[in-house]
């Protein structure tokens, strides 16, 4: 089995194949999933001090926060589908 990894700014990459979704922190639901996961201790922060942009939902339930927008990382991971 490959594993490839995403690169989601400033050095930090994540595993593609365990993305489960990418959405903005703007929304309800980014909103909630940040606060559980912070209380749960599964929240990855990877802005480095910036603006988050997007929240990245892994299928360990683990919640990265990035300072790319999330059409970026969205292009990034259909790319690595498409090939």
């Amino acid at each position: 089995m490959r594993t490839t990894l995403i690169n989601i700014g400033f050095g930090n990459a994540v595993v593609a194949e365990r993305v489960v979704v990418v959405i903005t922190p703007q929304s309800a639901s980014g909103k909630r999933l940040r606060e559980e996961a912070k209380e749960n201790k599964l929240l990855v922060d990877a802005t480095h001090g910036r603006k988050t942009r997007a929240i990245i939902v892994t299928d360990s339930n683990h919640i990265i926060l990035s300072a790319m927008q999330p059409e970026t990382i969205a292009n990034r991971l259909m790319n690595i589908e498409n090939e």
